[in-house]
């Protein structure tokens, strides 16, 4: 095939087969169960005489070739276009095949499993800065990229660390950034949290202007008596124009000069076109809201699957050669593309799909050829 100018994704076209499907066939000798093998020996043997090759050679015995045989399409794609894939979840025959006694992937349950790097552990204390002496941010990066992670981990460190600060989670459920589709989370509804964490047996008031003044008040006998208050929003991408620009009123609630109210919103990156200096309706937040990003793995790839499979007491030697890692930081970061998918919830069922595939073929430790494919 290389001889030829043949690449797997070339022949998977050609033949109509997925390139997971083709790269099994050419790696590992597994002909798809789907397919009459001797018709597919067929039309490999006429794609390889289209190419130059001797094809009547490849397998014996076997018929001359179709008379017409198969050619490239018009316009063949050198690269399939980079989708996301499906929630992948590892078999067990794959936890056996390369001896896992648990899921690398599964959510950390205790800080010394969440991997850090300098960005991550820049906007670990950004957040933890923030909860105790107060601000206004918002921490911007995909999906799958580690926020929920991290402000899980900041309720728990607080708790761990026994600060006195009270985390206010509004209820984002059904939220939208209009009605028509969800349910808009608006400035009452924020109110309503504020009082449940703040004052939870406090009778809740009737008219919009003594719940807001309610609100303030218990903010404020709460931080007379030594706490901190955090307001964390997760999901802030769906929340409406106007509740943005009510979090600017939320943050000025003061006793005397002391905030009583820290934000935090976590969202994806449609929340930072939302607080664009270009938006004249959110000049106002745009001018006191911090943007904090949280970047893609990039060059700490590696590193971060050594510390996932750490975790299973694995060595990452054992799972994947080292072919294998650029070939999948390379699948992630089309160079096509504007972005890149190399983020932890990306990796994660890119791997999971090619440790079950392997487990199938019966290959360890994974190969470059194998991840291209998945």
């Amino acid at each position: 095939m290389p001889r030829l100018g043949i690449t797997q994704a070339r022949l998977a076209t050609a033949l109509g087969l997925s390139r997971t499907t083709v790269n099994k066939l050419v790696n590992h000798g597994l002909w798809p169960a789907g397919e009459n093998r001797k018709d597919l020996k067929h039309r490999i043997a006429g794609y390889v005489e289209s190419k130059g090759g001797r094809g009547r050679g490849l397998f014996a015995p076997l018929i001359p070739p179709p008379a017409t045989p198969i050619t490239d399409p018009a316009s063949p794609p050198e690269e399939e276009a980079i989708m996301l894939l499906r929630k992948q979840s590892l078999t067990p025959e794959a936890r056996r095949h390369f001896g896992l006694s648990r899921d690398p992937f599964s959510d950390p349950v205790t800080h010394d499993e969440i991997y850090m790097n300098h960005e991550i552990r820049y906007v670990r204390e950004s957040l933890y800065q923030v909860a105790r002496h107060g601000g206004f941010m918002a921490v911007i990066g995909e999906s799958g990229s580690g926020k929920t992670t991290l402000r899980e981990d900041l309720v728990s460190r607080i708790q761990r660390e026994e600060e006195s600060v009270i985390v206010i989670e509004p209820y984002v459920l059904a939220m939208e950034a209009q009605d028509r589709v969800g349910k808009t989370l608006r400035a009452h509804h924020i109110a309503e949290a504020i009082m449940a964490a703040v004052a939870p047996l406090a009778k809740s008031l009737q008219s919009p202007e003594s719940r807001f003044r309610q609100t303030h008040h218990s903010l404020r006998d709460s931080a007379r008596a030594g706490h901190a208050h955090v307001l964390l929003i997760e999901e802030a991408h769906c929340l409406p124009i106007p509740t943005l620009k009510h979090l600017k009123r939320f943050r000025e609630l003061k006793d005397g000069l002391k905030p009583l109210l820290s934000i935090v919103l976590l969202g994806q990156p449609e929340l930072e076109l939302k607080l664009s200096e270009h938006n004249p309706e959110l000049r106002e937040v745009v001018q006191r809201i911090e943007l904090v990003r949280l970047p893609a793995l990039g060059r700490d790839l590696e590193a971060y699957l050594k510390h996932r499979f750490a975790r299973c007491g694995i060595p990452l030697e054992q799972v994947l050669v080292n072919g294998a890692i650029e070939a999948l930081a390379t699948k992630l970061t089309p160079a096509r593309a504007s972005g890149t998918l190399l983020y932890p919830l990306a990796v994660h069922n890119v791997l999971a799909r090619a440790m079950n595939d392997a487990a199938e073929c019966g290959v360890a430790p994974i190969p470059a050829d194998l991840i291209r494919g998945v």
